[in-house]
């Protein structure tokens, strides 16, 4: 008999885990209402990313003149229209796409919202309520449920968004002249990516952080090295800063901070976390539990406190990545179908900063070797020695790697470059094999690439008693 299974959400985990069940010729009900991809796909990872490959054009063409090319042509038009056109039908495409997968391999897709109305904690079958946007309503029973919802922006009360001045990264999209002024709020992942994206494309920025430097949780000199660059950039960093209230005065805003600083520009993009999409599905009624943010808790299978009901993605207690969340979901659906599955690893997964320059990194990091007192090797490689970097008028960015002391084994490592989420690959696949300095270090790369330096690394790393 084929096992019933109900995905509520379908970002990232949502749809990969669907794919699995459907290799698997499980029975896949999958309810969505935001069209496919989720928010992840249509509102986040894939416009922003979209919009930064083409900010990214710019930078390129600004070294224009290192590389003997006409001069001025770094200052070439961009309209801001038709890129936000183009990150808008991307993104589209990309749900089309998804949505048409989810056809071909058997998945019934319901364009609505799910949510738990019965409390079947002690019964080993789940029914599942969906309102569909037809306004019909079904009630589907189930062996198993997984919850995969995201989360949605944090708003601040003093500060809510309107579409116009104030907005969300989800709102920016809809600009059609580029800013005059942009204040952002903000210094995390998602705040230092549209800065980078907006100062290379010209516009005046204003960076508001709560704490003593922005990417507070991020490698320190990684964040410094991206502090030098924007400020080169021309970008303005208010430094523990607090923000209290946004306003939008008509033809600007006026950002205030709890100290009494006053910031004036002509647009704010809030940029201050996210808030898992958790509430109105029922989970006081099944018994689910969550921590005080909402989040749902789960196990590294993907495992809520209930059985036979899983949950994967932002609004899970994990890292907010969909990388993280499309493993959660692979694993959550082969875990219930009874395949064997490798309980999700933190330290084995890599993740990205799209500024420009870019930051990668996997593992453990300096912080935390320092503090828990490990006894580890640690190497760093400025990336204006490569020859390649030299090649294309690279002055900012490294290699850094962490290895074991005693047995040369690759604990993480930092990448800042250019294409750092693609450099990261080789040291992630280390840190998540064992594999020593010496392994990497007597691995071949092609001369010259950006890569050669993550072996150089290795090879500054290895001490003389790994070589017998």
């Amino acid at each position: 008999m084929k096992r019933r299974i109900v995905i509520i959400g379908g970002g990232p985990a949502g749809y990969e885990a669907a794919l699995v069940g459907a290799a698997q010729g499980a029975d896949i009900t999958l309810v969505e209402d935001q069209g496919m991809g989720g928010s992840s796909v249509r509102l986040d990872c894939v416009p922003s990313k979209s919009f930064i490959a083409a900010a990214n054009i710019k930078t390129d063409l600004r070294r224009a003149d290192d590389m003997g090319l006409n001069e001025g042509i770094g200052k070439t038009h961009l309209s801001l229209t038709a890129l936000n056109a183009r990150v808008t039908e991307l993104a589209e495409q990309q749900s089309g796409d998804i949505h048409a997968q989810m056809e071909r391999v058997g998945v019934r897709v319901i364009n609505g919202r799910g949510y738990f109305t019965q409390d079947e904690r002690h019964s080993a079958v789940h029914v599942v309520s969906v309102d569909a946007a037809d306004g019909s309503h079904e009630e589907i029973e189930c062996d198993m449920v997984l919850i995969a919802t995201g989360a949605h922006p944090r708003v601040l009360p003093g500060a809510k968004p309107d579409g116009e001045r104030i907005l969300d990264w989800q709102q920016i999209y809809g600009l059609k002249e580029l800013p005059e002024h942009l204040v952002v709020v903000g210094s995390g992942v998602t705040g230092a990516e549209f800065v980078s994206a907006f100062a290379e494309l010209g516009v005046k920025v204003t960076m508001v952080a709560s704490r003593d430097r922005i990417l507070p949780h991020d490698d320190a000199d990684a964040a410094d090295t991206l502090e030098t660059v924007l400020a080169e950039r021309g970008v303005s960093l208010e430094k523990d800063a607090r923000v209290e209230e946004v306003v939008n005065t008509g033809d600007g805003v006026v950002v205030r901070t709890q100290d009494g600083r006053e910031i004036a520009g002509s647009h704010c993009l809030m940029s201050i976390g996210s808030i898992p999409n958790t509430e109105g599905l029922g989970l006081e009624t099944v018994g689910v539990e969550t921590v005080p943010s909402g989040h749902i808790h789960v196990d590294r299978v993907s495992r809520t406190n209930v059985s036979g009901i899983y949950a994967a993605g932002d609004c899970t207690d994990l890292m907010p990545l969909a990388s993280v969340a499309a493993m959660q979901g692979r694993i959550a659906m082969n875990h219930v179908l009874g395949e064997g599955v490798n309980p999700l690893r933190l330290k084995t997964v890599s993740q990205a900063v799209f500024t420009r320059p870019e930051i990668a990194a996997v593992g453990w990091t300096e912080k935390q070797l320092e503090e828990r007192g490990m006894d580890a090797r640690v190497i760093t490689l400025p990336l204006a020695s490569n020859p390649r970097a030299k090649m294309r008028s690279l002055r900012h960015g490294f290699v850094k790697l962490f290895c074991s002391d005693r047995s040369g084994a690759l604990l993480g490592g930092v990448v800042v470059a250019p294409t750092a989420s693609e450099l990261i690959l080789p040291i992630t696949i280390a840190v998540a094999n064992g594999l020593t300095v010496n392994d990497l270090a007597n691995t071949f790369t092609v001369y010259p690439s950006l890569s050669g330096s993550i072996t150089e690394a290795a090879r500054r790393l290895i001490k003389h008693d790994e070589l017998d």
